[in-house]
């Protein structure tokens, strides 16, 4: 999702009461300064939804996952913050009592567009890995076949894979083709369709 419009100074505890009031359009929170989001185009959510599916339909009975309405939140160096992550998995329970945020994902996923890209690979990515139970975060392109995958487990290094290359997602139990994910997109991705 794109950055819209920075709002004023606004308490944590406020923002999510806020939140669970709001119709229409949503916020996200860093250290005191709240975000309108505006909407994403056809092409990210059509990568997005196919994604989500991709996960929602492999994923065990105990665990859960969501596509952009879902909160995350936490605190990095004492400073909270909270995002609407394109999708996110977990298979914990909810450890708090707000049935509209989450603090306990394995897996996070984001779909760049370039107005996201910077927010994406450095504020998001540097918040997102002081969770403590993410095992994941997967950046995907909306333009181009591209997905990379940073893991705890590798000290939250780069992993790139293309068109023609398979990955695994350790926090769900999946193997996911590259290309199967643009499969509603491929000729505004540059695939060739199949017949």
């Amino acid at each position: 999702m794109t950055h819209a419009q920075q709002l004023a100074f606004i308490p944590f505890e406020d923002y999510l009461e806020g939140e669970r009031e709001a119709e229409g359009v949503r916020y996200e929170y860093v250290d005191g300064q709240v975000y309108a989001m505006a909407g994403g185009s056809e092409l990210h959510n059509t990568v997005a939804s196919t994604f989500h599916g991709i996960i929602e339909n492999a994923l065990p009975d105990e665990c859960r996952a969501w596509q952009s309405d879902m909160k995350v939140v936490g605190k990095n160096q004492s400073k909270h913050f909270a995002y609407y992550p394109d999708i996110m998995a977990s298979c914990e329970s909810n450890r708090g009592d707000d049935p509209y945020i989450r603090d306990n994902p394995s897996l996070i996923v984001e779909v760049l567009s370039p107005s996201t890209q910077r927010t994406d690979l450095k504020e998001k990515f540097d918040n997102y890995i002081t969770i403590p139970t993410l095992m994941e975060y997967v950046v995907v392109s909306q333009d181009t076949p591209y997905v990379r995958v940073f893991r705890r487990r590798n000290n939250w290094q780069n992993e790139s894979y293309y068109a023609d290359d398979s990955f695994v997602l350790d926090s769900v139990g999946l193997e996911i083709c590259v290309k199967h994910i643009y499969r509603r997109v491929k000729k505004e991705v540059g695939l060739e369709a199949r017949r």
